[in-house]
């Protein structure tokens, strides 16, 4: 660090917040790096500032450090860098590439160590798009480079406020990123443009001339969320569940066959066996949408419950500002923060240190608002060249016990458009995904015909009134055309909200496939139906259950397919 950058000492240290007593003038959120007897620099981040002392959380380790060690202020926002290398990497809270820290530290990593986000020896194929003359602002590209299934835009940084005429503008050819592509004027100074550019995380990007209402649905090809329970592009959702529900197997779904551009995984405070199979995983799966690798357009933020709290709080801001940046290609990216309970815990813990006033279970009093800013950093934009991006949220909440009254369940709740409630009772009966049609919600349109999404929920409802009843009455007790109506239910739920992520064919059910199922469904639904007893109807309806299934387990559009439908038609036609 340059003996230029302002310089403070530590006055005390509690856990990983650090007073320090410093001259000259400190920012708010600004980085600074405290210094041990060992020269090890430990990053950190003013996240209080109290006449000529500052509170810093580090986001390492604070064994060894101790009153009168050095301190030095970058004068630098928490920020990420961005430009192409972005996709395919494995990042932490803080940006840090772990294969490379793995690389250079070894299994286990070693305090104070960073390494640069971007590779500054890779070569990008770069061809440009701005002439010599041309007035451009922030956000308006330069050139582009080939990077995974899309051209990458290097765009003016973001910071830049103004208009920058370009005055000198590279060729093409193979260049890295700190390579200066173009030069721009203002008419009062000159800037270097490179194809790198920082940005600082807690600060929301905003290039683009409108913000518009998510309204277009975002196709997950799982039928009880895009039929039931949908989600659009730019908008937000939360997936909150007890443990075992199956919160990361259904995002896991949700990246692979969402029909979105790009996916960015934050895994804040998972366990160390989750984020391991995450790893595992995800640069083998095949992406239906491109014939590849899931990972050429997935970015991985790891973040465990073993890593340093600090970092937790950061990872959250730092995946979200690289789902901004890809946004402002005109690409649809959809981010995945699992879990948003443990980030709570980071904000709760850390406000604990600062000894501020509790909230409800000692959460900070201002938590629904941080989760607020986070979600509202969805949307869906259009660009100063008339394009469209778009950022969709889902956090999975993890309350304690499934209880969804809690404050992070219920302040997320209170901002996001869709809600779907994970059940542990479902997940136990292996009714997968075990999203609860009774306690989920959505304001978002649907694929299928409102009315004809009514009519099945009716249904459902009605079928578990039934249901409940039975359990007090018995079956023998209730009339065949109630039980007639619990089998109806139960057959929605068994043939069209219950889907097998592991099957190749049921595992993905596009938007076409659905309303045509959807339809089909509904020819069940509406028939009046009169068996003698209800033993006749129970064979009838798990007959009737098995057709529809495989027709679920066959190709779209195959003459198996209309074979099984033959099967379910005949079926319907006899009753």
């Amino acid at each position: 660090m340059s003996e230029t950058f302002k310089t403070g000492t530590v006055t005390g240290v509690n856990g990983n917040l650090v007073s320090v007593a410093f001259d000259e003038s400190v920012i708010q959120n600004e980085v600074a790096f405290v210094i041990t007897e060992g020269n090890e620099r430990l990053k950190s981040e003013v996240i209080r500032v109290r006449g000529r002392e500052a509170d810093l959380q580090v986001f390492e380790s604070t064994s060894g450090v101790k009153v009168g060690n050095k301190v030095e202020f970058s004068g630098s926002l928490l920020s990420v860098e961005l430009g192409p290398g972005l996709l395919t990497q494995v990042y932490d809270g803080l940006q840090n590439p772990l294969p490379q820290l793995a690389q250079q530290a070894g299994y286990f990593l070693k305090r104070g160590l960073y390494v640069t986000p971007l590779d500054r020896e890779k070569l990008w194929q770069y061809t440009p798009v701005a002439k010599v003359g041309d007035v451009l602002k922030a956000g308006d590209t330069v050139g582009t480079v080939p990077e995974g299934i899309f051209d990458h835009r290097i765009m003016v940084p973001f910071a830049w406020p103004g208009e920058w005429t370009i005055t000198e503008i590279i060729g093409d050819g193979n260049f890295n990123v700190t390579t200066v592509v173009a030069k721009a004027t203002n008419g009062e100074e000159t800037r270097d443009i490179t194809m790198v550019q920082t940005w600082p995380v807690k600060v929301p990007i905003k290039c683009y001339s409108e913000r518009l209402f998510p309204k277009d649905p975002l196709v997950t090809q799982v039928r009880i969320i895009d039929s039931f329970f949908p989600v659009a592009k730019g908008g937000t959702f939360c997936t909150p569940g007890p443990f075992g529900a199956g919160k990361t197997v259904l995002q896991h779904a949700l990246s692979q066959r969402s029909e979105v551009d790009v996916v960015i995984v934050a895994a804040c405070g998972e366990r160390a066996g989750e984020v391991v199979e995450i790893l595992r995983e995800f640069p083998h799966l095949d992406d239906p949408r491109t014939g590849r690798h899931l990972i050429d357009r997935t970015i991985i933020i790891c973040n465990t419950s073993s890593m340093p709290v600090a970092a937790r709080e950061a990872s959250i801001y730092t995946s979200v500002t690289l789902a901004e940046y890809y946004r402002q290609m005109g690409l649809d990216v959809l981010l995945l923060a699992d879990s948003t309970s443990r980030w709570a815990q980071a904000l709760r813990e850390e406000s604990g240190r600062l000894e501020e006033i509790p909230g409800e279970e000692a959460f900070p009093a201002y938590l629904e608002s941080l989760v607020a800013s986070f979600y509202e950093r969805a949307g869906l934009v259009k660009l100063k060249d008339g394009k469209h991006g778009s950022i969709t949220i889902c956090g999975a909440v993890s309350p304690a016990g499934g209880n969804f009254e809690e404050p992070v369940t219920q302040a997320t709740t209170k901002v996001v458009g869709c809600f779907l409630a994970l059940s542990r009772d479902r997940a136990n009966a292996r009714r997968y995904p075990s999203i609860h049609p009774l306690d989920s919600w959505s304001k978002y349109p649907s694929i299928v015909s409102t009315a004809k999404v009514a009519k099945a929920k009716a249904i459902l409802r009605e079928g578990n009134e039934v249901n409940q009843m039975m359990k007090v009455v018995g079956e023998e007790g209730t009339p065949t055309s109630d039980f007639i109506l619990y089998l109806k239910s139960e057959f929605i739920d068994r043939v069209y909200l219950q889907q097998n992520t592991f099957d190749k064919v049921d595992s993905a059910c596009g938007a076409e496939r659905q309303e045509y199922t959807f339809n089909k469904l509904l020819t069940v639904l509406d028939k009046k139906f009169d068996f003698e007893d209800k033993s006749q109807a129970r064979t009838y309806f798990l007959k009737l259950q098995q057709e529809f299934l495989d027709w679920n387990y066959t190709p779209w559009q195959s003459v198996g397919f209309n074979e099984a439908e033959a099967r379910i038609d005949k079926m319907l036609a006899d009753a």
